[in-house]
């Protein structure tokens, strides 16, 4: 299938011949969603925690008599229903991350390409890089191109000043194509793509 290329102010630059089985699968929701998930899970800190009965810092002698009082019978203050006792079943520090096969992952990296291309919302460029590293007119070109959430993916290496200048924009992400995921992909409207991105995508994918 052949792609549209533009440049950043909008002109055209030609076409360029990408593969099918890329960027022309029909989208499947629930790779997509298990891809997310399982990236989702990988970067939750799971450091959550709560104190048990065994680490309650308090004496460990018995309360009070076993019998005569009239209460019931209890042992110990560090358990769970004495205010400052330990959690029953609290949260624990823990990975939250799980499995997924290598072969999903690089098909739920094709699916999002594909879902883009299908909806219309892929923009391949001619490159990535600004002759002057300055905030204001590369927002004026985004502006043109209808870029107001995107995700952007260069070459191996991203134009510094692009880079720079791309930051404090909002809602526009730029990553290098080997920090192409798809989370990212996803949650931005448009994703664009430089040449040399396509490039190494297919290099990748052979």
């Amino acid at each position: 299938m052949d792609l549209k290329i533009t440049t950043l102010t909008g002109e055209d630059a030609g076409t360029l011949k990408v593969s099918e089985e890329i960027f022309g699968l029909e989208p499947r929701e629930d790779i997509l969603h298990r891809v997310v998930r399982w990236q989702l899970a990988k970067k939750q800190q799971g450091t959550h925690k709560a104190k048990g009965r065994s680490e309650i810092s308090r004496t460990g002698a018995k309360m009070y008599r076993q019998k005569g009082t009239g209460r019931a019978r209890h042992s110990s203050a560090r358990v769970p229903q004495f205010r400052g006792g330990g959690k029953a079943h609290g949260p624990v520090m823990r990975s939250h991350a799980h499995d997924l096969p290598k072969k999903v992952r690089a098909l739920g990296l094709k699916h999002a390409l594909s879902a883009k291309a299908r909806s219309e919302n892929l923009i391949i460029v001619d490159e990535l890089s600004a002759k002057e590293a300055k905030t204001k007119v590369l927002a004026e070109s985004f502006a043109k191109l209808g870029l107001d959430n995107a995700l952007m993916i260069g070459g191996a290496e991203i134009d510094a000043g692009f880079k720079r200048a791309a930051a404090n924009i909002p809602n526009i992400d730029v990553l290098p194509v080997q920090g192409i995921n798809v989370y990212d992909i996803l949650r931005r409207g448009k994703l664009v793509l430089s040449k040399a991105a396509v490039e190494a995508l297919e290099e990748r994918f052979k």
